[in-house]
């Protein structure tokens, strides 16, 4: 489990799966028929997503190799979603109303 402290001094605390192979990035979270609250998966490099083969919806956060926030992308939509950032490292993702509390410029720590 780690504690994900946001400059609003609220803390998300997530347990974080890493994606960093191709094939482990390729899958994501496709097929996966759910992601237990408090459960993220970073997936680096990577500054796209797209939704297809997704059962849930997701909140994207993508962030650059400090771990600054530069883009959230609420809520979005299994099968028709995509979002990108062309100048993030990586994106968390998780349950969709995870990142409610993320904003733009905060450093996930």
């Amino acid at each position: 489990m780690h504690d994900y402290f946001l400059e609003n001094g609220d803390i998300m605390q997530l347990q974080i799966e890493m994606a960093d192979t191709f094939l482990a990035r390729f899958r994501g979270l496709m097929l996966r028929k759910r992601l237990p609250a408090g459960h993220g998966l970073l997936i680096a490099p990577c500054n796209s997503i797209h939704m297809c083969f997704m059962r849930f919806a997701i909140d994207a956060i993508f962030i650059d190799k400090d771990y600054k926030v530069l883009k959230v992308a609420r809520n979005v939509k299994p099968w028709i979603g995509l979002t990108w950032c062309w100048k993030a490292w990586g994106v968390v993702e998780v349950s969709a109303g995870e990142a409610k509390d993320v904003q733009i410029g905060e450093l996930l720590t």
